[in-house]
């Protein structure tokens, strides 16, 4: 599990691909105070495995179905990504509960200053769209950010100057891929719900409530 606080900026170092999967080695920083084979790092919010760590870079193995799901197989040699060590349960929480487990993406629809902070508009599929809710949560590319604007087909955040510097987000241009990871609860709330149906208020008065 992350809390989507983006903890440093890398840089892909190097990609073997394969027929469907791909290899990449990342080097960074800050990460590897506490780094170990095995652990899980999010890397553009997806979850990854360090297999192998040598020095400042970590190597993660991704398979087909992830490079089907995200904006991965976009990466290339001196790609920027979003980093994130799964989260401790000895410190403060202070994004939202991110799973590293990709729901698909959506593309930068356009970028928009407003005083200190900046508008990003992101498109996104129906299947996205559905758990999308204005001042809900939603992982872009790892950052745990709060949705603003809900449109039918697209929504939009404001990001402080902060999130601006410390992540990738700003750099996207208009046309590119991001990977998003709708809010958890939500997606439990509906397979829960019986039938898969909507909670209504005659739902609730025949259940008690």
């Amino acid at each position: 599990m992350f809390t989507g606080i983006i903890e440093e900026i890398g840089t892909v170092a190097n990609i073997e691909r394969g027929a469907k999967s791909s290899r990449i080695t990342i080097s960074a920083e800050r990460i590897f105070d506490d780094l170990k084979i095995g652990d899980s790092v999010s890397v553009n919010g997806m979850c990854a495995t360090a297999a192998e760590i040598s020095g400042n870079t970590f190597t993660a193995d991704i398979m087909a179905e992830s490079m089907r799901r995200t904006n991965l197989g976009d990466l290339k040699k001196g790609s920027r990504v979003n980093l994130e060590r799964a989260m401790q349960l000895n410190g403060r929480f202070g994004g939202h509960i991110v799973s590293g487990h990709i729901d698909g993406t959506g593309v930068i629809i356009s970028q928009r200053r407003e005083d200190n902070a900046v508008w990003l508009t992101v498109g996104a599929p129906e299947n996205i769209m559905r758990y999308i809710i204005e001042k809900g949560s939603v992982a872009i590319d790892g950052v745990s950010l709060t949705v603003a604007s809900v449109y039918s087909d697209a929504f939009a955040v404001s990001l402080i100057p902060h999130t601006a510097e410390e992540t990738t987000l700003l750099s996207k241009r208009t046309g590119e891929k991001v990977n998003l990871e709708c809010d958890i609860v939500g997606k439990y709330i509906e397979r829960f719900t019986p039938g898969q149906r909507g909670i209504t208020l005659d739902f609730l008065k025949e259940n008690g409530f």
